[in-house]
C-alpha cells in the first residue's frame, strides 16, 4: 500500500456518481488514445470489418481508461496537491483509492481478453504491455525517479496506433513506428511547456520535472532541440507509407510554427514570462495539443483517400 491510499482516505468521502467514475478514466486523454489507435487501424494496409474495428477501438480505449484510473490510484498523494488535480475523484473525496484500483484492474482484464478475442492475441498481448508500461514503468517509477520520466514514459501515450495497427494485420511495419515515434517526440516539448507556466505545482508534489531539477532556463533549450528532432521526424514521414502531399504540407505548416513558437520560447527569459504570464508557453502548449491530432488527421486523411487514387504518393 503506497501513502496514496493513506493520504487519500483522510479525505471525507462523498456520494460518487457516473461521471466520477467515468472521470477516472481520463476521457481526455483517451479521447487521444482512441483518435491515434484509429488511425493506426485504418491505415493499415488490409481492410477491417467495420464491427471488428469498432470492437477493437472499443477496446483500446478501454485499457487506456483503465491505465488511468491505475494512475490516479497511485498517484492520490501528489494529486491531492497539485492546483491541476486537486479536483480529480480521489483527492476530491468522490471515489475511494480502492474503489479505483478494482476498476482498473478489472478493465484492464476485460480490455486485453476482448481485444485478443475480437483481433489476434498479439494486439491483446501489447495492449496488456501498453497497461503494464504506463502504470509501472512511468507511473509508479519513472514520475517520481527521474527527470526522464516524460521522455522515457510518452512511449506508454505513444502506443496506440501500433496497437491498432497490429489488431487490423497481426504484424509489424515500419510505418506504425513512424506514429509511435511522432508521438514519443511530441511528448516532451508538450509537457515541458505545460511545466513552465505550472512548476509550482510539480514543486509542491516533489515530482522531478525538468522544470524542477534542472531549471527553466535549461528546460527552454530542450523544448526548442525536442522540436527541432520532431519537425524532421515529421516532415520525414511524409514520404513513408502513410504520407502523401496532404500530409506534407500539414506537416510543413505545423513544424514551421511549432519550431517559431519553440524559437520564442528559447530566446525569453524569467522576467519577460512572469509580466506575461508566460503568454508565449501557454500558445505553444495549446498549439502542441492541436498539432498531434492535426498530424493524425493529415494520415487518416492520406489513408481514406488512398483507394480512390488521392492519397500517397
Amino acid at each position: 500500500m503506497t501513502d496514496a491510499s493513506i493520504n487519500a482516505s483522510t479525505v471525507q468521502q462523498g456520494d460518487a456518481e457516473f461521471g466520477d467514475y467515468f472521470a477516472l478514466l481520463k476521457p481526455r486523454v483517451m479521447s487521444l488514445v482512441v483518435f491515434t489507435a484509429l488511425v493506426g487501424l485504418l491505415a493499415a494496409p488490409v481492410g477491417v470489418h467495420p464491427v471488428i474495428g469498432f470492437s477493437a477501438i472499443l477496446f483500446i480505449a478501454i485499457g487506456g481508461g483503465a491505465s488511468g484510473a491505475l494512475n490516479m490510484w497511485w498517484d492520490a498523494d501528489i494529486d491531492q496537491v497539485m492546483k491541476r488535480t486537486k479536483s480529480r475523484p480521489i483527492p476530491a473525496g468522490k471515489v475511494e483509492p480502492g474503489e479505483a484500483l478494482s476498476l482498473g484492474l478489472a478493465l484492464s482484464g476485460l480490455s486485453v481478453i476482448m481485444l485478443a478475442l475480437a483481433t489476434n492475441v498479439f494486439a491483446g498481448a501489447f495492449l496488456a504491455f501498453t497497461i503494464f508500461f504506463y502504470v509501472v514503468i512511468y507511473t509508479m517509477w519513472l514520475k517520481r525517479a527521474t527527470p526522464q520520466n516524460i521522455v522515457i514514459g510518452g512511449a506508454a501515450g505513444a502506443f496506440p496506433p501500433v496497437i491498432g495497427w497490429i489488431a487490423a494485420t497481426g504484424s509489424m511495419a515500419v510505418e506504425p513506428w513512424l506514429m509511435f515515434a511522432l508521438t514519443f517526440m511530441w511528448t516532451p516539448p508538450h509537457f515541458w511547456a505545460l511545466a513552465l507556466f505550472m512548476r509550482s505545482d510539480y514543486d509542491d508534489a516533489g515530482v522531478p520535472m525538468l522544470t524542477v531539477t534542472h531549471g527553466r532556463r535549461s528546460t527552454r533549450k530542450h523544448i526548442l532541440i525536442y522540436t527541432a528532432l520532431l519537425a524532421l521526424l515529421a516532415v520525414g514521414t511524409a514520404f513513408s507509407g502513410v504520407g502523401g502531399p496532404i500530409y506534407l504540407v500539414v506537416a510543413l505548416v505545423l513544424n514551421t510554427l511549432f519550431l517559431h513558437g519553440a524559437w520564442k520560447i528559447s530566446r525569453r527569459d524569467e522576467d519577460d514570462s512572469e509580466a506575461d504570464n508566460f503568454k508565449v508557453e501557454r500558445s505553444f502548449f495549446k498549439l502542441s495539443l492541436l498539432y498531434l491530432f492535426l498530424h493524425f488527421g493529415a494520415i487518416l486523411a492520406e489513408a481514406v483517400l488512398k483507394p480512390y487514387g488521392l492519397g500517397g504518393w
